[in-house]
């Protein structure tokens, strides 16, 4: 990697830290800049604009969720084994991942659902990666026979979602410190309904 590349990661390895603390709003190249203590026109010369950068660092921060839970998770058996291996991953996500201020997506969802532009689209369109990500691997449960036949694999992955979103919300807005026990009790129950009772 040439010191340019190497650079520019090390930027977005950054600006997804502080847009989970601050938003992407709150992620300016001036902030940036101050952050890493480097001059405003050698970051902009990366970027070219605060749009751009939200959407790299969206961009950046999904390569690394498919690092750090995708790609691991598919590794895992077919079916349920996979499922619970993704579920997991999430969970550990911000962790794993260092994001002081908790998952970048959610924070951005609330920050851009009801604000059209590119930034947002780049938002939608990984997000629904991620739900399809879901829902495939439900497919893969279906097929094998250890889901229902019947189920919607859409919906499964919504209630999911729903599941990992709640969890956010309740781990770091309410500190409740039963979140994890129940998000995975949560889990669970989804689950058992989703067997093929077979």
């Amino acid at each position: 990697m040439r010191k340019g590349e190497a650079t520019r990661e090390a930027i977005l390895e950054r600006a997804i830290g502080l847009a989970s603390q601050v938003g992407l709003e709150g992620l300016t190249i001036g902030r940036l800049a101050e952050d890493l203590d480097l001059s405003k026109s050698g970051l902009f010369a990366h970027f070219r604009s605060k749009e751009a950068l939200q959407i790299r660092t969206l961009e950046r921060a999904a390569e690394r969720f498919s690092q750090v839970v995708v790609r691991p998770a598919l590794a895992e058996p077919r079916g349920e084994p996979r499922l619970r291996a993704l579920f997991e991953r999430w969970l550990r996500w911000p962790q794993a991942f260092r994001q002081p201020g908790g998952c970048i997506f959610v924070a951005a969802a609330s920050e851009l659902d009801d604000r059209p532009g590119p930034t947002r689209d780049c938002l939608v369109r990984l997000q629904r990666e991620w739900l399809g990500v879901i829902a495939t691997t439900v497919r893969g449960g279906q097929e094998l026979g250890q889901l229902r036949a019947d189920l919607d694999p859409q919906q499964l992955a919504h209630e999911l979602y729903g599941i990992m979103l709640v969890h956010h919300h309740s781990s770091r807005l309410l500190r409740d410190p039963a979140s994890g026990a129940r998000t995975r009790a949560a889990f669970e129950r989804l689950l058992a309904d989703a067997r093929n009772p077979s």
